[in-house]
């Protein structure tokens, strides 16, 4: 038995994303929660989780660092506790009932607090990996309804490809096709707190009322405009972040197309015609405006 793999660990994109005014959870004490529909898709922007078996005596090791591919690089020093992979493993350690003693270090290509979904596509990798490790047997279904309380991404995340995901993320219906999409993503230098995001979106859009028909439309196309994408939280990640605001109106002036904000931002993306499009773009673009820039294309799987 192998007592060591590598575990890909895919950013997200929301090609559509809408989102309700919050409503109060079934929670002990309630919480208030947004309902959402999205569309996502998972691109091939990957971190990579090294995982070794250790004895099942010794106490599990964890480490994140930057790969030397990472274009966006912030302070890694949240505290452990918060970590969306420690927990994921605690969370798999509780469920099957006993210690899965292992050593991760994960190597980050995906920004942090960039609205890809890297912490949760790093929590779901830790899961399958150590689903595959531990010879668990645990199904996909398993996994996503375990980890539905670590995160709302992370159970689309399990399986990643495309899917339509509503609810406050557990609800998910994976499509049968992945859409083919070149696209670039940019990366600014700026932050935007998920809270705050959602705290501007429910001033700006106190009623907000999902658009789950608009969702679904969307998805059923094979082949994305660039105009096609969107995303109810994109005034309010401008609001909170000038910065993103400024740079959506350069990249919209240099590429004459429009610029979606991925989740609640930072990270932005153009869909472009094709790969040639994509890559000619992306020079550019970090070239003229010293933006950080990737091509990125649909995967369809996690």
């Amino acid at each position: 038995m192998d007592r060591s793999l590598v575990v890909r660990a895919p950013a997200k994109l929301n090609l559509a994303l809408s989102v309700g005014a919050p409503c109060a959870t079934t929670a002990v004490p309630p919480t208030m929660m947004h309902p959402l529909a999205s569309w996502m898709v998972t691109v091939n922007l990957f971190d990579d989780l090294h995982l070794e078996r250790l004895p099942q005596e010794r106490t599990s090791l964890f480490a994140t660092i930057w790969h030397a591919d990472a274009l966006r690089r912030t302070a890694l020093d949240w505290d452990l506790s918060k970590d969306l992979v420690y927990r994921a493993h605690e969370r798999l350690e509780k469920f099957v009932g006993k210690a899965l003693a292992v050593k991760c270090r994960v190597e980050k290509r995906i920004p942090v607090g960039g609205g890809l979904g890297g912490g949760s596509s790093d929590a779901a990798a830790m899961l399958r990996g150590l689903n595959e490790l531990f010879e668990l047997n645990l199904t996909h279904t398993d996994l996503e309804q375990l980890s539905a309380e670590l995160g709302s991404d992370i159970p689309f995340l399990i399986r990643g490809g495309s899917a339509l995901v509503s609810g406050l993320g557990e609800r998910i219906e994976s499509l049968r096709e992945t859409p083919a999409l070149d696209a670039v993503l940019f990366f600014p230098d700026a932050q935007c707190p998920t809270g705050a995001v959602y705290g501007a979106f429910d001033h700006l859009s106190p009623r907000a009322a999902l658009r789950e028909g608009r969702v679904r439309d969307l998805a059923a196309k094979l082949k994305l405009a660039p105009h096609d994408p969107f995303n109810d939280l994109t005034e309010a990640a401008k609001l909170i972040a000038p910065a993103v605001a400024d740079d959506i109106e350069e990249l919209c002036d240099l590429s004459d197309l429009p610029v979606h904000v991925c989740g609640s931002g930072s990270s932005l993306f153009i869909v472009c015609s094709d790969s040639e499009h994509a890559t000619a773009l992306a020079a550019t673009a970090t070239a003229r405006l010293a933006i950080p820039a990737v091509v990125v294309a649909t995967v369809s799987q996690a």
